[in-house]
């Protein structure tokens, strides 16, 4: 596919963008800065600007696309990652202007210019629990795609909000739009943090134990991109493992003792549940913890 890729150059793009190169698709970066690895391409949008986002979704990738295929330069999806990645970066409303703001622009312009595939990204703070003010359970484990989304955060509420755009846009369009629930990211250097998580299981509380390999996550935005017919869906998108080295029974006695239990659990099946893209996509992990430490 010809794929417009926003904010490619950011901690989780990066790693789906070369997914999707090695996948075969043709991918425009569309990011406030570039992304410097080979075969990709770059352009400098504000995604808070409607005109760019605009002009970008009709762009060519390339000096050579232009000289090959002059009249071909429609894009076959758009996935938008581009956003102030979480709170504390920069100011509340700031967080809040950006990621809803530019999220509407994304989409509108999409859905405005024919492009029947868009995927967003979300984020597991919807859920309300990583960035509460004081500790916050969840209402049950494991944790799907049913339970409620009741952020207290303005990065967590953005991306409810955004969701809620996106399901909007599909009602008036029927296209496919498709929400991911990203959890927390991992990327393939970042494997000596989890040394810290086994030391003191209680640092994940906030992420409900879960993590996502990055080039798990390009997978699922693959998948994605390959699953027609959908209309709007939301997908929690997660590794199948918690990222402790205990099990879920020790866990729930410790942390969640008073939390009800939706379904019998393996030790240690994640608590962030990803069944649904496995179900539904065909997710099958590539990268879980225990074949890094």
């Amino acid at each position: 596919m010809r794929v417009a890729f926003t904010g490619g150059s950011g901690k989780a793009g990066k790693h789906a963008i070369n997914y999707l190169i090695n996948s075969g698709h043709k991918v425009l970066n569309i990011d406030l800065k570039p992304l410097d690895i080979e075969g990709i391409n770059n352009l400098i949008v504000d995604i808070t600007d409607s005109g760019q986002v605009f002009n970008c979704l009709t762009s060519y990738l390339n000096i050579n696309e232009l000289k090959d295929s002059p009249n071909e330069n429609k894009f076959d999806a758009v996935v938008h990652f581009a956003a102030i990645p979480r709170i504390l970066i920069k100011s509340d409303e700031e967080t809040f202007r950006v990621n809803v703001i530019g999220t509407y622009n994304v989409i509108e312009a999409a859905v405005k210019l024919g492009i029947k595939k868009i995927i967003i990204a979300s984020s597991e703070t919807t859920y309300g629990v990583c960035f509460a003010n004081g500790n916050i359970d969840p209402k049950w484990l494991p944790v799907d795609e049913t339970h409620p989304t009741n952020p207290m955060d303005s990065y967590g509420l953005s991306k409810v909000i955004n969701e809620q755009t996106a399901a909007s846009f599909q009602l008036r369009s029927g296209f496919d739009i498709y929400s991911l629930r990203i959890g927390n990211v991992i990327e393939p250097d970042e494997y000596h943090r989890f040394q810290k998580f086994f030391e003191e299981p209680s640092q994940r509380l906030r992420n409900i134990f879960n993590y996502i390999d990055a080039r798990d996550l390009g997978q699922v935005v693959d998948l994605c991109l390959n699953k027609d017919g959908l209309g709007y869906e939301v997908f929690n998108v997660g590794n199948d493992n918690n990222s402790v080295n205990i099990s879920n029974d020790e866990i729930i006695n410790r942390f969640y003792k008073n939390i009800k239990i939706k379904k019998e659990l393996n030790d240690d099946e994640a608590l962030f549940s990803n069944q649904k893209i496995k179900d539904v996509l065909g997710f099958k992990e590539q990268h879980n913890w225990k074949k890094y430490l």
